[in-house]
């Protein structure tokens, strides 16, 4: 029996910041956590875009906040390079496998591409 209706949502908060040294999320990921926790939400997805005009990472991420809160995390994985990783997606795919395979407790998950050419993926994880 499906519980998909478990998963829908309407409520939305949106973050900005700018990448770490890394490309990462940076402190973004600790404000997602920290909101989620404050505000006894239950996060359901999140959505990243990366803005190479002002070099910005914007997240958004998508909440209940009629049912249980759990703890949540973001974690951000480097794929490797736009230009490595071929036209058919196929190593994009083998490599997002690979990341998952590191992570537990996935919710979702989103990807970025910096101004670098750099392939990022962000899972959101319940602690």
């Amino acid at each position: 029996m499906s519980q998909i209706a478990n998963q829908e949502h309407g409520k939305f908060k949106v973050f900005a910041g700018k990448l770490d040294a890394n490309n990462g999320l940076g402190d973004l990921a600790d404000k997602v956590s920290a909101f989620a926790s404050e505000n006894k939400i239950a996060a359901k997805s999140i959505g990243v875009e990366y803005l190479e005009s002002a070099e910005s990472l914007i997240i958004t991420l998508g909440y209940r906040d009629d049912e249980d809160h759990y703890p949540i995390k973001l974690e951000t994985v480097a794929l490797g390079k736009m230009t490595d990783l071929g036209q058919d997606f196929s190593a994009l795919e083998q490599k997002m496998e690979e990341a998952s395979s590191n992570v537990g407790n996935i919710i979702c998950h989103e990807l970025y591409v910096t101004d670098d050419k750099d392939f990022l993926m962000v899972f959101m994880t319940h602690q």
